[in-house]
């Protein structure tokens, strides 16, 4: 891999928007599916256990 100090300028620049369009679409989204998806999974799995939320019935 190359020194990004080495670089020049108009490459190095291509680099960073390539990098800033893999995290904007590709990364952020997967993560936040991700945490969303994992606590919404923990919930589900906490309430198999303790049953619903609310007043005993």
């Amino acid at each position: 891999m190359e020194d990004p100090d080495t670089m020049a300028p108009a490459e190095r620049k291509k680099k960073e928007f390539k990098l800033f369009l893999f995290i904007a679409i590709l990364l952020f989204p997967m993560l936040a599916i991700a945490v969303v998806g994992s606590f919404g999974f923990s919930v589900w799995i906490y309430q198999t256990f303790a049953g619903p939320p609310g007043p005993p019935s």
